[in-house]
């Protein structure tokens, strides 16, 4: 028995690794898909969150989204992370996968991501101050309240409807990429388009990154980093299920950046890379909420169709004149909603009660992101602001908030 918790907490603890990579993944993203002086800026930001993210949900952050017994709606176990102990020794009965350092790792890893996918969509205009400010409140309370509904053991865990056994998220469509997908179309919102982004006549106007080599190594490490995301949610090495879901997984991903490529070359008769590498994320986004549950078949359907509702995303928040340099809306928010829905329509659990127990499950955390993401980026922008002036935009965010230029004595634009 303890052999086989030490191969289960190993196994947790690499997963813990490749989720702590992917952070990685989403500085070279961002930063490649958006313009060369604001890098340090994004760099910052993402380093921020990581570190800060741990700290919170250490001192509540975890104990919010594991509470115990609760109401199913807010619980708090009390603040810091005490591992239970038998004899003054760590408790290995504590789970039979893992040990509760391992679990609260493994969690804290997830907890920073919801912030990063706000980050993306934010780039290049927003505060680093306020910026900081709702990082701290969006992943120290409402993230882990959030979680808590679902991961917790809370009221969604136990939803019924009909046949249906509650509601399912099985690595965070929603719990995750949604979560910050929802803070992303609101912070987007209040904060406004960068400037050139849309015409006198509304029509969108390109804003190149600086670096496609960068945004391409970092979706692939994401693709690599996926394999703890979805693996680790196995919450065990058991071999059944790390090796389905990591197939679904892989599969999904290709199916995405394929389903993309080929929608976005019949609509543009171009070979777009960005659409490419956006399809991928899309795909892993989509299997995510339900890979242990899908056949590869499944995987390559939902991932052909999340290729496809990126492609149509991105043009939708376009045409609705919101600015989003690296797609976040589209990526994490709508193939969030697509893969968290996909339970209902594909694999084990399908079925229409299934599916409207997820559609419960995503207008929910819908009416609580948009609220409390809402209450918080308003307050800042009536207060501190949340928007850096117009030469600070123009001049770019390294000089004027951190000054110093990322690439030295090169020209930066």
């Amino acid at each position: 028995m303890e052999g086989l918790l030490t191969v289960n907490n190993v196994w947790m603890m690499l997963c813990t690794a490749l989720v702590f990579f992917m952070h990685l993944g989403f500085s070279f993203l961002e930063i490649g898909l958006t313009r060369s002086k604001n890098t340090i800026n994004i760099l910052f930001k993402n380093v921020f969150i990581i570190c800060i993210g741990l700290l919170l949900y250490a001192l509540c952050g975890f104990n919010l989204m594991y509470p115990g017994d609760f109401n199913g709606f807010i619980g708090f176990a009390g603040f810091g992370i005490e591992a239970p102990l038998v004899d003054g020794s760590l408790d290995l009965a504590y789970n039979e996968g893992y040990t509760y350092w391992t679990d609260f790792l493994f969690q804290g890893m997830f907890a920073a991501t919801a912030a990063t996918i706000v980050s993306g969509a934010v780039a290049e205009r927003i505060k680093l101050g306020s910026f900081m400010i709702f990082t701290i409140i969006y992943v120290g309370v409402v993230y882990p309240i959030a979680g808590s509904w679902q991961w917790g053991g809370g009221f969604l865990s136990t939803f019924t409807i009909g046949e249906a056994e509650g509601f399912y998220d099985f690595a965070g469509s929603t719990l995750v990429h949604s979560v910050g997908g929802w803070a992303a179309l609101v912070a987007i919102t209040l904060l406004g388009s960068r400037i050139g982004k849309f015409g006198k006549d509304g029509t969108s106007q390109p804003i190149p990154g600086h670096s496609l080599p960068l945004a391409a190594g970092g979706v692939l490490i994401l693709w690599l980093g996926w394999f703890g995301f979805n693996g680790g949610s196995v919450l065990s090495a058991d071999p059944a299920g790390t090796s389905l879901t990591l197939v679904t997984t892989c599969l999904a991903a290709a199916a995405g950046g394929m389903g993309a490529f080929a929608f976005d070359w019949i609509k543009n008769k171009q070979y777009d890379l960005t659409m490419m590498l956006n399809g991928i994320l899309a795909g892993l986004v989509g299997i995510t909420a339900g890979a242990d549950q899908m056949s590869p078949m499944d995987a390559i359907l939902i991932g052909i169709i999340a290729g496809v509702v990126v492609v149509l995303g991105v043009l939708l928040v376009d045409k609705l004149k919101l600015d989003d340099p690296v797609g976040a809306v589209a990526v994490h928010l709508l193939c969030g909603i697509f893969g968290t829905l996909a339970v209902g329509i594909f694999g084990a659990k399908a079925g229409m009660d299934q599916f409207l127990v997820q559609l419960v499950g995503v207008a929910c955390y819908a009416a609580f992101c948009i609220i409390t993401s809402g209450i918080i980026l308003y307050t800042l922008k009536a207060t501190v602001g949340i928007r850096v002036s117009k030469d600070e935009e123009m001049e770019g965010l390294d000089i004027h908030e951190h000054g110093m230029s990322a690439y030295g004595d090169f020209v930066t634009k």
